[in-house]
């Protein structure tokens, strides 16, 4: 990995610095202590890494002396405590090279989180309500909030679609590897003769946008009301409450009718318009700057399948990390730190290796 060159440390510590003696001066407008002080906060933990760093380099250079003393014992000690030193600093130069790593801006985000039966009838919507729940609970796991947006219940108990909103602290940064086909294999309750059937259902997570992300004028909507039907067209209630929204530009289409209210019903549908929306320009913007690569992981590409929920074995694969959990139980009861841990991991990895390339 390519060492962070030393004027760039010292450049970093130095308007760390100045930021701080900024902020102390006490003469700083309402909105101009905002900024600093937004950029000092980001800046401090780099800094600091860049600040170990140094420190680490100084000492090899002073240990490398020692190693050429006159003492035999001197020499050995020397000797011993640089090979540490490489370590740490090996480990303090990583370390520093994440921290300098373009951020996504949508990491800090809510997101938007829609899952869709795929194919394998009644057992990919029993999967889809699976996925669901496993989402719930790591969210609930991390302190988030999950809000059902809106829900198509199958007959047997699972889901047709479902789209929720995940509120919380780094909720876009660990959830926006599970976009993709999942695809499970396991033996049905209505299977009779124990064969094992494979069904699928499609994850993909949007990062939230807040009204000033996305300008929406209104001549640009076809906004259609109606009254909200059920399964098998029973009436779910007897007021035109709800909501159909068109939008011209894109033809992107939002349908909302959980809610008895029809303003409910056409803010959440605004909702997910606008984070449809946002999303479209992120891909475009992400398009127009990596061109047509797209790495493996966080492509979000839901053609591809990205993960295998295999009963039988009571294991699950990620097939982009060639990752497999013996632990399928525990991770659908929300235990999926160590999944997203070694995806956030190889992205990682990935974006440094195209630092060094």
């Amino acid at each position: 990995m390519t060492s962070i060159p030393a004027d760039r440390i010292a450049a970093i510590e130095a308007r760390r610095d100045e930021l701080q003696a900024l902020m102390a001066t006490g003469d700083l407008s309402g909105d101009r202590f905002v900024q600093v002080s937004k950029e000092y906060a980001e800046l401090e933990p780099v800094a600091q890494a860049a600040g170990e760093v140094r420190r680490l380099r100084a000492e090899a250079g002073s240990l490398q002396h020692m190693t050429q003393d006159a003492d035999e014992e001197l020499r050995a000690l020397a000797i011993d405590e640089l090979r540490a030193n490489e370590e740490a600093l090996a480990a303090a130069d990583r370390r520093l090279a994440l921290a300098l790593l373009p951020r996504d801006a949508a990491d800090e985000r809510a997101a938007m989180l829609e899952i869709r039966a795929g194919t394998g009838g009644d057992e990919a919507a029993l999967f889809a309500g699976d996925l669901f729940r496993m989402y719930q609970k790591y969210a609930e796991g991390q302190g988030w909030k999950v809000e059902l947006i809106s829900s198509s219940a199958s007959d047997s108990g699972g889901f047709k679609e479902a789209i929720a909103s995940v509120e919380g602290k780094g909720v876009f940064a660990k959830l926006k590897f599970e976009s993709g086909v999942h695809r499970v294999q396991r033996v049905p309750v209505t299977e009779a003769g124990g064969r094992i059937h494979t069904s699928a259902a499609t994850v993909a997570v949007l990062p939230e946008a807040e009204e000033v992300d996305v300008k929406i004028d209104d001549k640009d909507l076809r906004i259609d009301i109606y009254r909200s039907s059920g399964p098998g067209g029973q009436s779910v209630n007897t007021t035109d409450s709800a909501v159909r929204i068109v939008h011209i530009p894109t033809g992107l289409v939002v349908i909302q009718q959980d809610e008895k209210s029809q303003h409910k019903n056409k803010a959440k549908a605004m909702k997910v318009l606008r984070t449809r929306l946002y999303e479209q320009e992120r891909e475009r913007l992400h398009a127009e700057r990596a061109g047509a690569r797209k790495s493996m992981v966080g492509s979000g590409d839901r053609s591809e399948r990205i993960r295998t929920y295999n009963f039988p074995q009571g294991r699950v694969t990620d097939h982009r990390i060639n990752l497999t959990l013996h632990r399928l139980p525990e991770i659908l009861e929300g235990e999926m730190d160590e999944l997203v841990g070694a995806l956030i991991a190889q992205d990682e990895a990935d974006r440094l290796a195209q630092l060094d390339g």
